[in-house]
């Protein structure tokens, strides 16, 4: 019989492939529809609109996110997230239209969010607080991985336009059915208004104590989704073959990969919130680069990789961020926030980019420059809320 450190590395490392497939899906799916979309006519804003289903269903189902999992424990939560992705994926190559195919991307949204909500705060919950900046790094390493894996299989779509789909089901499908190995488990519920009260109480409650925190994973939501949506399109008006999109974006993860675990752990030495300003302004430099020098695709690979290297990290550093400043009976509630602004960031993403690609395409990179300026502004003068431990 496994022991409980056994038991609880084993299902550490089982969420980690879980979300690292998640992130797969994800990270493929963007720049696939979009780049399918396009070559079919698709205008760049009804394109950039298309990509929003994804998070427009993360938003419709957070507000009711929260009880099945403390009512089921986190293994239903992922099984009943697991499925919805897996049929949803294998539905796209039944029938191509765009308002079909933002319905399957919305079912994808909810589906993805069960596995990511319940995931995450499996362990946030159960992770010690003196390994939880190397925890959550590699957490947050996996789905980049995936992310940066994803694209690389859009080719596949010139073999057969369903392939790519198929592939995704079935990887999706394989992590799936790893989840059956696990021990079902239920969040921690303490004494409290905030705990056992409204949503709304408790959600006033987790931003009061760790709203500064939600910028960094609403920061990577608007880059990950406007890079893997509708850079394609950009690249593909400016010239730059679909074989090189499909290595530019991975750059971004790529660099992510690299910074991940480093970030993390510097992060647990100087604190979240220096990490997370070190990591916004050294992003304003380096897609302000990729905009100046973006007559080249090679310079807008490196700068890129360069984005990723201090960006990649925003997500899993605003989520230890939230974590410490959060008591473990709200941890729920500040998974599904980070889930919410996340998904914020990921609808204005697409949206301002299909927009900016129609009216100023010129001006389409400084589009991030822009944005992590102002976040970082927001998290340099927001209030400073010393870390705790819970």
């Amino acid at each position: 019989m496994k022991s409980a450190e056994q038991r609880q590395r084993h299902r550490f490392w089982v969420l980690v492939i879980i979300v690292s497939i998640s992130g797969f899906s994800q990270g493929m799916l963007l720049p696939l529809i979009s780049s399918i979309f396009e070559n079919d006519g698709i205008s760049g804003t009804l394109n950039g609109l298309n990509a929003t289903g994804l998070y427009i269903g993360t938003l419709l189902v957070s507000p009711f996110m929260e009880a099945p999992l403390r009512r089921f424990g986190y293994k239903p939560v992922i099984i009943a997230g697991g499925l919805i992705v897996i049929i949803s994926l294998l539905s796209f190559p039944l029938w191509k239209s765009v308002v079909f195919w933002f319905f399957l991307r919305l079912m994808i949204g909810i589906g993805d969010h069960a596995l990511h909500f319940a995931t995450q705060t499996w362990v946030t919950s159960t992770v010690p607080p003196e390994r939880l900046g190397r925890s959550i790094s590699i957490y947050g390493l996996s789905v980049g991985v995936g992310f940066a894996v994803g694209p690389m299989f859009v080719p596949l779509v010139t073999i057969f336009e369903g392939l790519p789909f198929i592939v995704s089901a079935c990887l999706t499908l394989i992590a799936w059915g790893l989840v059956f190995t696990l021990r079902n488990d239920m969040p921690e519920v303490m004494a409290g208004t905030a705990s056992e009260g409204r949503f709304v109480k408790r959600v006033k409650a987790t931003v009061a104590v760790a709203g500064i925190a939600m910028l960094g994973p609403m920061a990577y939501g608007f880059l990950e989704s406007s890079l893997n949506a509708m850079f394609p399109v950009y690249a593909l008006r400016n010239g730059i073959p679909l074989t090189m999109v499909s290595v530019i974006i991975p750059a971004f993860a790529f660099g992510g990969i690299l910074s991940q675990v480093p970030l993390g752990i510097l992060s647990d030495r100087i604190g979240r919130r220096p990490v997370l300003l070190i990591a916004m302004g050294g992003g304003v430099i380096a897609f302000t680069c990729a905009a100046v020098f973006s007559f080249s695709a090679a310079a807008i690979m490196a700068a890129f990789f360069a984005g990723g290297v201090f960006c990649g990290s925003l997500f899993s550093l605003g989520v230890a961020y939230m974590s410490d400043l959060t008591p473990k009976s709200l941890l729920p509630t500040g998974n599904l926030l980070c889930g919410i602004f996340f998904s914020i960031g990921s609808l204005t993403g697409p949206i301002l980019g299909g927009y900016v690609l129609e009216t100023f395409q010129a001006s389409y990179l400084y589009l991030f420059s822009a944005m992590l300026g102002i976040l970082f502004l927001l998290t340099w003068l927001g209030k400073k809320q010393p870390q705790q431990t819970v």
